[in-house]
């Protein structure tokens, strides 16, 4: 079970509060994803959850037992950090088996749980190797097999693919999805990448300075942002925000159109610019359109054989119906 309630909670260093009272419920199984900005509190949260940091106020329980002044050690919880911190000297095997050594499991117990995270992560060849004849990838493996093997009520990732490249992440965001579908256990991961937090997530929770914009599944962010923050956060690439003449004439005090919801021609359209700069993608091309009056080039997505190059004029249609509207307050206008 892991099932997680944080109730009124805050954090302050010293005068400055970074977490303002939030309440949030992670439920049993959850594949939760914290996203937002650098410095949008996403990492201090999890670690008040993990215990490493201690609350200003308010209450946290894990399945309804309050957990608010219990040490790291005791609530349940395994951590995987940004940096995989394996012990260089140990075999994979040990470092996998160092929190059970730890806790004093025997010894039969151990190799049993050892051999079960090592097939789920396809580590067996490489249990007798040590960290640094391992790719990051690999090591980022052992790391969560090191935290598997604690059967804890909940995994927490904080930012553990940012070190990876391009490729790797790829393969671990689809690694890390499988896992949680297998182990059918509650994980809160920490991301910066909106990418990673639409592809991976049953719900999303998008943080700014420490307040909770909006909850809410993936699609549910991308179809229904509650604010302008949300609208141009989520979603790559982000959704076009256009605000003075062109937003009022649709009662709003900003309009919001996604990339794939804008109809482009050669010759007719609403709105037509000049092509700054054409992203070939080969399935997709994404053009960044100058028009007159708006504050930002527009960016278009459109079929990748479309061939339009910088510097020419360009006609443009946005859906109304997928269109977005705020309003002075920054709130969507339903």
């Amino acid at each position: 079970m892991g099932r997680i309630t944080l109730n009124n909670i805050t954090k302050s260093f010293g005068d400055v509060q970074v977490i303002p009272p939030l309440d949030l419920t992670i439920e049993d199984g959850e594949f939760t994803v914290f996203v937002g900005p650098s410095g949008c509190g996403k990492s201090t949260l999890l670690r008040l959850i993990a215990g490493l940091e201690d609350m200003t106020s308010g209450h946290m329980e894990i399945d309804g037992r309050d957990v608010t002044d219990v040490p790291p050690a005791k609530r349940g919880l395994a951590m995987v950090f940004q940096s995989y911190a394996l012990y260089p000297h140990m075999s994979v095997r040990k470092n996998i088996a160092f929190p059970m050594r730890m806790a004093g499991v025997d010894q039969a117990e151990q190799d049993a749980k050892i051999e079960k995270a090592a097939a789920a992560l396809n580590l067996i060849d490489y249990l007798d190797r040590r960290p640094g004849q391992l790719s990051g990838g690999q090591r980022q493996r052992v790391a969560i097999g090191r935290a598997i093997v604690r059967e804890p009520a909940a995994f927490l990732f904080d930012e553990p693919l940012s070190n990876l490249d391009a490729a790797l992440r790829v393969g671990m965001r689809l690694e890390i999805s499988e896992l949680h579908e297998r182990l059918e256990t509650t994980m809160i991961y920490v991301t910066h990448d909106q990418v990673e937090a639409m592809t991976m997530a049953d719900k999303i929770v998008v943080l700014r300075a420490g307040v909770i914009e909006q909850v809410g599944s993936p699609l549910e962010l991308y179809r229904e942002p509650r604010n302008l923050f949300v609208a141009g956060f989520i979603g790559s690439p982000r959704m076009n925000l256009i605000e003075g003449p062109e937003a009022a004439k649709h009662g709003a005090t900003h309009i919001g159109i996604r990339p794939e919801h804008i109809a482009v021609s050669p010759d007719a359209g609403e709105w037509a610019g000049k092509v700054g700069v054409a992203e070939h993608l080969g399935s997709d091309t994404f053009f960044h359109v100058h028009v007159n009056d708006f504050a930002e080039p527009l960016t278009v997505r459109a079929p990748g054989e479309v061939s339009f190059r910088s510097g020419d004029t360009i006609h443009m249609t946005p859906d109304i119906a997928r269109m977005h509207r705020f309003g002075r307050d920054g709130l969507r206008i339903a």
